[in-house]
């Protein structure tokens, strides 16, 4: 027994690797030279790199992987550098359209001539605010209305005065009443009274009345003529008017159009302005309103130019990380304007967002982010597919009544969108949205740990040199980053790897530099490092303690020494946000003649996962190829965690609760001062496990506060030595001695360490040496079987058991 005891235990200097100072070229980090490359990501830098500079449409990149390492940070760097190397986009404007005023027109400038023709606008705006009015004062304009006006006057009278003489002629005599021009008959040039009148002759009156409608008849022809000749002297003055604007107008506006000659656009919009200047003189003329049209809006304000989008003041493309990608900051929105309860807006209330401003560079958002917000992943993968971006309010096409809205015209999209989350959701949109991989054809996928090599310890060390130096910290003598180092290999749960969860390492970083600080030491050093890492345990570890203590006064019932049959230590792993510890418990085992096979408690009680539960099942299969082989496997078994109540899931106790069922069966004692972890497949070989480190310091934890006697210890897979990283009580306490790590890979090796007793091996004959393990439980299944067999179905263990508990015997 001690044979197998020295053989399977581990030695002090196998359960942490140390980092020598010598191992380190340097006495402090202040000598190391600033890290310049990103560390520990090979793949995810090559193929960010491919990512940003594959130019083909649907290569957006997806960069994935958990917080903290440092994927914000590397995705700036890069984005930053390959955007120098980027020529800066055009800026955009949105003008007044005059042929379709709820449709403003995009037009794209060089980079910084937007705002040029921004001021420029402005600057003509405010000279035909002052030029147009002055033509209108001046002489010259009122000597020519004047002459148009005269004439108008001189033709009318004219014409009248033809009427009245020929009138005169006829013998009438023409006069202007209240309700126009009217002719009265005369005798001898004097007017007839109506008595008269009626004394002519019958004959005379009719002559007369004729005369009199003849020339009413030419009357009306010539107050005709008069009101077209009224019409084209409007006509006249109009053009006047036209004349004196083009002439006020028309150099200023030919100013601008020889500065922006090359953009056809804005030479269209120039020519709009005076063409609609024109239309609306009635305006803009001084007897108007302050140039108001008639909906109120300020003529000159639709010749303001909105500078959609400004890119006169960057370097190279543009990089944007929208930390709050709703709708409207990535997608833009139309504002309104509220008067007296009315809704209105214009071409100069359209506002970009993010996608805009990212327009010809880059795009950075979070994942979830995108996904949680209404509308906007769909959004997004349209703005993609057409490669165009829209301006819409939210909701605007799911409307059930149109409303009179802006159409602004969409802008050409030509951008390189990062989505930054979890494997989880690229899991699942890669699975869900056939779109997803259509646009995101490239998954940049960071890891949480890399290889302990000399070089990567150099890259540590000039990162936390970095790090120092940006925050102005003590920096790290040889033995503070050897303990900083050996507790990167901790968060990676590997000795020969190193986490690059770099948030967490820079936050034991800062605490010792701050501990440091306190002692005023000039450097931080390993005993720093150490109190660091113990006071950030000390406040997450209150429940881990208030369990500990629920043990060590048996209200949780765990052993730590003694022997039990059918009862072992098993360990699991809680995991409490940022802190994770290990929990000893106590499974124990009941054994009795039946059929039904090993019953999981937890499963019936629906308390098992399914990896508990598939583990539990896999004891079956061992136990059916070591023992009936040459009888029917007759056995009913109960199994359990006791004291546990909010459920169990994984593996890796498999081989903990077939240590405990082969004792209740064989009926020798384990010693409870071991706990064990560790799965077993059917064939009984131990598999590795995750959290064994923690899972050895929560058992050392409760044996250390009971009193260590030098025999208690931890079983683990022999697949997990690589993965311990223990604290230093603990290798301590192994090196005295008083505690022990023993490392199995087989079922036969472990039995024998908790019982004491060979495990047996079966004989040319197909049968277990006697007083063995195995001997024992054979023993034990060839009298089930016997039993079985004289009572008959429905015998002991409730005979022919149908597994539901609910049989005799359960």
């Amino acid at each position: 027994m001690a044979d197998l005891k020295n053989k399977l235990r581990v030695p002090v200097e196998r359960l942490r690797r140390y980092c020598r100072p010598d191992e380190l070229g340097f006495e402090t980090t202040a000598e190391v030279q600033p890290l310049k490359d990103f560390i520990g990501q090979e793949r995810a830098v090559r193929a960010m790199q491919f990512g940003v500079t594959m130019r083909a449409p649907g290569y957006n990149v997806y960069v994935a992987g958990p917080t903290g390492t440092g994927k914000s940070t590397y995705i700036n760097d890069v984005l930053r550098w390959e955007a120098v190397r980027r020529d800066v986009p055009d800026d955009w404007c949105y003008l007044y359209n005059f042929a379709d005023p709820d449709q403003p027109r995009s037009v794209s400038l060089p980079a910084g001539r937007g705002k040029g023709l921004q001021k420029d606008m402005e600057d003509l705006i405010k000279d035909l605010r002052v030029a147009i009015p002055k033509a209108f004062e001046g002489e010259d304009y009122e000597h020519k209305k004047a002459a148009i006006m005269q004439e108008l006057e001189q033709e009318i009278e004219k014409a009248i005065n033809g009427i009245r003489r020929e009138a005169a002629d006829y013998g009438f005599l023409m006069k202007q009443g209240p309700q126009g021009f009217y002719f009265t008959p005369t005798r001898d040039g004097k007017k007839l009274s109506v008595d008269e009148y009626e004394a002519l002759p019958r004959e005379v009156q009719e002559e007369m009345e004729k005369a009199g409608r003849a020339l009413q008849q030419k009357l009306e022809d010539v107050l005709s003529s008069t009101r077209q000749l009224e019409k084209d002297t409007r006509q006249k003055i109009s053009d006047l008017d036209k004349q004196i604007v083009l002439v006020a107008a028309g150099p200023l506006v030919k100013k601008m159009k020889e500065k922006y000659e090359k953009f056809p656009k804005v030479l269209e919009y120039l020519q709009g302005i005076l063409d609609d200047i024109a239309k609306n003189l009635e305006q803009i003329k001084p007897s108007a309103a302050a140039g108001m049209s008639c909906d109120g809006q300020n003529l000159f304000d639709r010749y303001r130019v909105n500078l959609f989008v400004n890119n006169g003041e960057i370097q190279g493309a543009p990089v944007v990380f929208e930390n709050s990608p709703n709708y409207y900051n990535l997608f833009g929105k139309i504002e309104y304007n509220t008067q007296m309860g009315t809704l209105s807006t214009d071409h100069t209330m359209i506002k970009p967002g993010a996608i805009h401003r990212a327009n010809g560079g880059f795009l950075v958002l979070q994942a979830r982010d995108v996904l949680t917000d209404p509308g906007v992943w769909d959004t997004l993968k349209r703005a993609l597919k057409n490669r165009l971006c829209f301006v819409e309010n939210i909701g605007e096409q799911y409307r059930m009544v149109p409303t009179v809205s802006l159409r602004p015209e969409p802008i050409p999209l030509n951008i390189k969108v990062i989505l930054v989350g979890s494997y989880q959701i690229y899991s699942l949109l890669y699975a869900l949205d056939e779109d997803f991989q259509k646009f995101f054809k490239v998954k940049v996928d960071f890891d949480t740990e890399m290889p302990r090599t000399p070089e990567n310890i150099a890259h540590y060390a000039a990162f936390v040199g970095a790090v120092c130096t940006r925050e102005n910290l003590r920096h790290f003598d040889r033995t503070g980053l050897a303990e900083l180092l050996e507790y990167g290999s901790r968060l990676a749960g590997n000795q020969n790897k190193l986490s690059t969860r770099f948030n967490e390492v820079i936050e034991v970083v800062y605490e010792a530099a701050a501990w440091a600080e306190s002692e005023n030491a000039p450097l931080v050093g390993s005993a720093h490092v150490m109190k660091a890492i113990e006071e950030k345990i000390y406040r997450s570890s209150r429940i881990e303690e208030k369990i500990r203590e629920m043990m060590l006064k048996d209200v949780i019932m765990v052993d730590t020494d003694g022997e039990v049959v059918g009862q072992i230590n098993g360990l699991s792993v809680i995991q409490l946000g940022d802190y994770a510890f290990g929990r000893p418990s106590r499974i124990t085992a009941s054994t009795f003649m039946g059929q039904e096979g090993v019953v999981n408690i937890e499963r019936e009680s629906h308390m098992s996962g399914s990896s508990h539960t598939k583990g539990v099942l896999t004891l079956v299969g061992y136990l059916g190829e070591k023992f009936a082989q040459d009888k029917p496997l007759r056995l009913s078994a109960r199994i359990t965690f006791e004291q546990l109540y909010d459920g169990v899931d994984g593996d890796s106790a498999s081989s903990t609760e077939l240590y405990c069922l082969l004792s209740s069966l064989s009926g020798l004692p384990i010693y409870q001062g071991l706990a064990v972890t560790g799965s077993v497949n059917q064939k009984g070989e131990i598999q590795p496990i995750g959290g064994v480190t923690e899972k050895v310091e929560g058992f050392f934890n409760l044996c250390r506060e009971r009193g260590l006697n030098g025999r208690q210890g931890v079983i683990i897979p022999v697949q997990n030595i690589d993965n311990l990283m223990l604290r230093h009580e603990v290798t301590q306490a192994v090196a005295e001695g008083k505690f022990h790590i023993y490392a199995v890979s087989t079922v036969e090796e472990g039995i024998e360490l908790l019982t004491g007793v060979p495990a047996g091996k079966r004989d040319e004959n197909g049968r277990y040496p006697e007083g063995t393990v195995f001997g024992l439980v054979d023993a034990r299944l060839a009298g089930y079987a016997r039993g079985m067999k004289d009572f008959g179905p429905g015998g002991a263990g409730g005979g022919g058991g149908c597994g539901s508990g609910c049989c005799p015997g359960e």
